[in-house]
């Protein structure tokens, strides 16, 4: 088996760097031949792997967070070679909400190599978004909002970990604001005053249990709407979302959707697998299982 290894080495505040050779000699223990590749500057890694010829390789594996992921899987949908190989997942960064779909913790990046080893892909959905005429692919997650606002806010404290997330939501609290929307999922449109929209592949958003209905292979993504609420509320109700009980409050409504489009009265930043790209209006489509992940 061989595999090319997309490493971030900024992950994790480094700590990726830190722990590469014991990662490269867990792959050699293994019996996994690997090509490494770091990643030097933002979307390096979709360059990597679009202009790599990847009939070489049994697989490609993203070593870094959701935002490698993000990269890795947009440089594979960008790639024009025939052979469509597995996709594997090394959890060294500081958000891998991904990976706790697979049952895999950020410090358990060896329980990762030894499911790669088993070569047991399993079939998973892919989200495609379009901004602006510009195609982009996520596996996690695409928000819009309070939840953008969160992520901008968060990138800013990210040597804090998750904990960042949760310090955004204290502050963009603070200046909570509604936005006109309108939205059509499957062919029916509503019109919603919106605090934010989460449209979800995976159950997990950092360390939010956003969507605990979801399925990563189901064909259908989980749409998450919050409707206008107080601050008070929103604060009270914050907890929640640690155990999937937002669900429940009467300012959310949760879809279940092929097809998405979303257009606001002003433009809105979008955040892709925590990625900040794009903005409104877009549409939005599940691939269903457009591609094999390397799973247990």
């Amino acid at each position: 088996m061989k595999v090319l290894l997309v490493y971030n080495p900024f992950a994790g505040h480094q700590r990726a760097q830190k722990i590469l050779p014991e990662v490269e000699a867990y792959f050699q223990e293994k019996g996994i031949k690997f090509d490494l590749r770091t990643t030097d500057y933002h979307e390096h890694g979709i360059q990597i792997v679009a202009e790599t010829d990847l009939s070489q390789y049994d697989g490609v594996v993203a070593a870094g967070g959701d935002g490698t992921l993000f990269e890795v899987i947009n440089g594979y949908f960008r790639n024009e070679s025939k052979k469509k190989i597995p996709l594997g997942v090394l959890p060294v960064g500081t958000g891998n909400a991904f990976a706790r779909d697979l049952d895999l913790h950020n410090t358990h990046w060896k329980d990762a190599i030894d499911i790669i080893a088993l070569q047991s892909p399993r079939k998973v959905d892919v989200g495609k978004f379009t901004t602006h005429g510009e195609s982009y692919y996520f596996l996690n997650i695409l928000g819009l909002g309070f939840v953008a606002d969160v992520t901008e806010f968060a990138h800013k404290l990210k040597f804090l970990g998750n904990l960042s997330y949760t310090l955004g939501v204290l502050q963009k609290t603070i200046f909570l604001n509604s936005y006109p929307l309108t939205i059509t999922i499957d062919g029916q449109e509503y019109q919603r005053e919106n605090i934010f929209v989460e449209i979800s592949n995976t159950r997990w958003t950092s360390n939010f249990l956003m969507a605990p209905s979801a399925e990563i292979d189901d064909g259908y993504l989980d749409v998450t709407l919050l409707g206008k609420l107080g601050r008070i509320k929103l604060l009270q109700s914050f907890p929640k979302i640690f155990t999937g009980e937002h669900i429940h409050i009467d300012e959310i409504e949760t879809f279940k959707a092929k097809e998405i489009t979303v257009e606001t009265g002003i433009p809105k930043v979008l955040t892709p697998d925590g990625e900040l790209l794009g903005i409104t209006p877009i549409e939005v489509k599940c691939l269903h299982k457009a591609v094999e992940v390397f799973w247990r």
